[in-house]
């Protein structure tokens, strides 16, 4: 490890080139095989986190599966909804919600190995080998998106935890994907702090589901829609070539790459 440290600081690689598989850099590999195709047939459901969110009953949601984000712990404390799987990968959400993220316990809880250092609560937490090429300019691979057949030796970013997401619902085995809360449309304000591809809220969050969501003071990134179409593409043809189908059930938005569907409906 110290040979390959040196390695990398001599050609100046990005550190996510320690997180590939083959280098032992703390995800689970072994514990994340044993879900492989837990959930065989079964359907989920997929939260984004859009203002439409606040239009669906999530009471619904209580004898499904279902996958959620980031400060999705906001619903909970809200209406009582807790998912069966939440997921971070956006640094800056790490850092802002450290104390929370650690305080919200799922019956699995997904995080890219790079952040274990911040996570304490270990119980029912899985880290992963979180493949960054998509961000990194110098990786062949660079707003290219992949789809990771095998959660257990890396996940590919692909502009959103979505994506994430959707490669895990696979890899779990599950037929039938349900989106929700997915917008796909962001409001800029012209209030915004901007560092390159850093934004820092300097009031209220209109784009998601609360306004602390992303509220004064928290950083969040170039959302870059037409990259997370991309991997969304990428993600609807690898479940058609299995015979699995993506739908969205979210309430209005602006997302028509996938068939909609009715939420209500669902039950």
């Amino acid at each position: 490890m110290i040979k390959l440290l040196k390695n990398v600081v001599k050609k100046n690689l990005p550190l996510w080139y320690l997180n590939q598989p083959g280098i032992i850099f703390g995800y689970n590999k072994k514990k994340i095989k044993k879900l492989k195709n837990k959930f065989e047939g079964q359907r989920c459901f997929i939260l984004g986190n859009g203002p439409s969110l606040n239009k669906m009953d999530l009471s619904k949601l209580d004898n499904e599966s279902s996958f959620a984000v980031n400060g999705i712990f906001y619903k909970t404390e809200e209406m009582g909804y807790k998912p069966t799987f939440y997921v971070v990968e956006d640094g800056a959400v790490m850092n802002d919600n450290k104390k929370k993220i650690n305080q919200f316990k799922c019956e699995y809880n997904f995080f890219p190995s790079i952040y274990k250092k911040d996570i304490k609560n270990r119980e029912n937490t899985f880290f992963f080998n979180m493949d960054r090429s998509f961000y990194e300019k110098r990786s062949s691979y660079f707003e290219i998106p992949r789809f990771s057949p095998e959660c257990s030796d890396r996940i590919f970013c692909g502009q959103s935890v979505t994506i994430v997401n959707l490669q895990l619902a696979y890899y779990l085995g599950f037929k039938e994907i349900y989106l929700i809360g997915m917008d796909f449309n962001y409001d800029i304000p012209d209030s915004l702090k901007i560092d390159g591809h850093v934004f820092e809220s300097t009031e209220d969050d209109v784009n998601h589901f609360h306004p602390d969501y992303f509220g004064k003071g928290k950083k969040w990134h170039d959302p870059k829609l037409h990259n997370v179409l991309k991997s969304y593409k990428m993600a609807k043809l690898m479940f058609e070539l299995d015979g699995r189908n993506i739908y969205n059930a979210t309430e209005g938005g602006k997302l028509e790459i996938f068939d909609r569907v009715n939420y209500n409906s669902l039950f």
